[in-house]
């Protein structure tokens, strides 16, 4: 990840980049306190359909950077975005977006939960929320699904990787350190001798 600022963003931001410092803060604040239970639906919807920010193409690149890179994947993709439009100070405000409010929040939550936890109604809230994050990361990979056309690898290859990706993890239950790697690592030789000259 970069740290300086394009040239394209050392003067005004370009429109439906971020604004400010305080348009990344605020934006990415406000998706933080949406993100309970399933972040990425909430994600790509704010980045890509409301703000514009990215398209699905560029959705799905940054998406796949943030996930090889240590730490949460949204918290990376923010700080990505963030130094893009405004270098090092940009990540910060993102990062701090990401983490601030959220992180009083939860602080909050955990304390009523310890009081709460074990009161049948509060399990089986939980386990409903569950239900509902795993149907809206599907419905986010089907949406991102019409993104994989113009993909470089083409959209058979990418299909037959996300089947080999899903089967050794939810299947076969392969550690996702050796997965990310062995998958991840091949769809990239792969991809670099497409676009080689």
């Amino acid at each position: 990840m970069t740290l300086t600022p394009s040239p394209a963003s050392s003067n005004t931001p370009e429109p439906g980049q971020p604004q400010s410092l305080t348009d990344l803060f605020v934006s990415f604040t406000w998706l933080a306190l949406q993100g309970f239970g399933g972040v990425l639906a909430v994600v790509q919807r704010e980045l890509v359909e409301k703000k514009r920010w990215m398209t699905s193409e560029e959705f799905l690149d940054d998406w796949a950077v943030a996930q090889i890179m240590p730490g949460p994947n949204v918290v990376n993709l923010s700080m990505m975005i963030g130094a893009r439009a405004f270098g090092l100070k940009g990540a910060l405000a993102a990062l701090a977006g990401m983490l601030t409010v959220p992180l009083i929040l939860v602080l909050l939550l955990a304390l009523v939960y310890a009081q709460v936890a074990d009161h049948p109604a509060v399990a089986g809230a939980l386990r409903g929320m569950g239900a509902v994050a795993a149907g809206l990361i599907a419905a986010t990979g089907l949406k991102l699904f019409g993104a994989l056309h113009s993909n470089v690898l083409g959209l058979r290859l990418c299909l037959a990787l996300g089947l080999l990706g899903f089967a050794a993890v939810a299947l076969l239950h392969w550690p996702l350190l050796y997965v990310l790697p062995g998958l991840g690592g091949g769809a990239c030789v792969l991809a670099y001798r497409k676009l080689a000259p």
